[in-house]
């Protein structure tokens, strides 16, 4: 049974679903201005959060970063989403363009700064978090 973002798994356990808002930047190379590039890196972060029960809410690259909303179960951290999404398209970024990025990184298999931002959605709307991220830029 389900009550908004509230669902009743047994009589005396309620499970909220967790939403988030994260950016995650890349070096400041601009490299995600390539479309291709950009739907790589959609479709990595697709596979990784299926992979652990994550759910994308929405997605949009800018020039040097993207932006991520997206749902989870409150038993895993923010830290190990952005940890397990950040290896992943990098590891895989990588191995579709080496010799790309070798052009743009010193430092061999990097992509994305380690900090990143996240900030958890109360009351906005997801409309509204929506038409935030797409202006961004």
């Amino acid at each position: 049974m389900r009550y908004g973002n509230v669902e009743i798994k047994k009589q005396t356990q309620i499970f909220v679903t967790v939403s988030y808002y994260f950016r995650m930047q890349e070096y400041r190379k601009k490299l995600l201005m390539s479309k291709q590039i950009s739907d790589d890196i959609k479709q990595f972060s697709y596979e990784i959060c299926q992979k652990h029960k994550v759910i994308i809410r929405y997605m949009e690259t800018d020039k040097d970063h993207i932006h991520y909303m997206i749902e989870t179960e409150p038993t895993m951290s923010i830290s190990k989403i952005v940890n397990l999404m950040k290896n992943y398209t990098t590891y895989h970024i990588w191995k579709r363009y080496p010799d790309y990025l070798r052009k743009h990184f010193w430092k061999e298999h990097t992509f994305w700064t380690d900090g990143y931002f996240v900030c958890s959605v109360g009351n906005v709307s997801e409309e509204m978090l929506r038409k935030y991220m797409e202006n961004q830029g």
